[in-house]
């Protein structure tokens, strides 16, 4: 059985694979050219990423197609639920990266309370002739403990940004329409443990609260944070989006940061990916990262591994 992985597996995950008698591809095929590639070459098995797109062309004219994978958690780029109406596999590998998301929502906090990304474009163009100038420019920070992290969209990778963040010595609140409440387990070096009750409550209440906001909600129809929810906030508000693009209004989120209601902002995601708005590229309070929260080597493996069981679960055990 043959699985193409247009947009990439781990070692492990090849490893698994070939072991169970999988013939693993990993070439890369432009868009345009899947069909063609999985019909000539006869692919029971589709991975992808966030990439390549898996649509109904695709489900109806490939009868060889059995199973498509998705590594990682959204599944923007898959239509599911017509693949599953035609007797197609679809799986994801929704546990996998939550942890290195969390610690990238971490890594832009972090910059944003020491004003890292701005020293880190000013420090090579000034450094030698105004470092006591950047020194007073970037004497303010702020710590992160004790101050109070809202958390939009408490699933598993929400749940990991709280583990963090209580590990920090924060305060937690949070906000799911499906999610009333969680066990928030935070794990130490060695082996001892404390368990954190969350409950969970309304937007609003969290937009007024916060002294930080993080994102970690599906795509969706219109804006999760737009004008309306920035002028809830608190002044000096530090926003996180390491989730979907669109559920940010940009726009908004720029006047914000221009007005001085929001300190800062991380953005790991886009409204307009993969070719940002210039004036989100150089606004000097944006910290910004390539849409890699789940791009750690641990992650990978772990996608890789997960994927490969699930696929010689489903095809090889039954």
């Amino acid at each position: 059985m043959k699985v193409l992985a247009n947009d990439g597996i781990s070692k492990s995950g090849i490893k698994v694979l070939e072991k169970a008698g999988f013939e693993v591809i990993t070439t890369k095929v432009a868009q345009e050219q899947v069909e063609n590639y999985i019909n000539t070459h006869k692919i029971d098995v589709i991975l992808v990423r966030s990439a390549t797109k898996v649509k109904k062309d695709i489900i109806d004219n490939c009868p060889s197609l059995k199973i498509i994978g998705r590594g990682g958690v959204g599944m923007d780029n898959i239509e599911v639920d017509y693949a599953r109406s035609k007797g197609l596999h679809v799986i994801n590998t929704p546990a996998s990266s939550s942890e290195s998301v969390a610690e990238l929502v971490f890594a832009h906090l972090f910059t944003g309370v020491r004003f890292l990304h701005d020293s880190n474009r000013n420090m090579p163009l000034e450094g030698d002739t105004n470092f006591n100038g950047l020194k007073k420019a970037y004497a303010n920070g702020m710590e992160l403990r004790g101050k109070t992290l809202g958390i939009i969209g408490f699933g598993r990778i929400g749940q990991a940004v709280a583990k963090i963040a209580l590990g920090l010595g924060m305060k937690v609140i949070a906000s799911d329409k499906y999610v009333g409440e969680a066990v928030i387990r935070v794990d130490f070096y060695n082996g001892q443990f404390i368990n954190v009750d969350i409950v969970t409550e309304p937007l609003e209440d969290l937009l007024k609260h916060s002294d930080f906001i993080t994102l970690h909600v599906p795509a969706q129809e219109g804006y999760v944070i737009g004008r309306d929810e920035l002028k809830t906030m608190k002044e000096n508000v530090g926003i996180v989006n390491a989730a979907r693009g669109g559920v940010i209004d940009e726009v908004a989120l720029v006047e914000a940061l221009d007005e001085g209601k929001v300190l800062f902002a991380g953005l790991d995601v886009f409204e307009k990916e993969p070719t940002p708005e210039m004036r989100i590229l150089m606004h000097p309070k944006l910290s910004l990262t390539p849409h890699i929260g789940a791009a750690t080597d641990e992650a990978q493996d772990r996608i890789g591994t997960e994927l490969a069981e699930q696929i010689i679960s489903l095809l090889k055990n039954n």
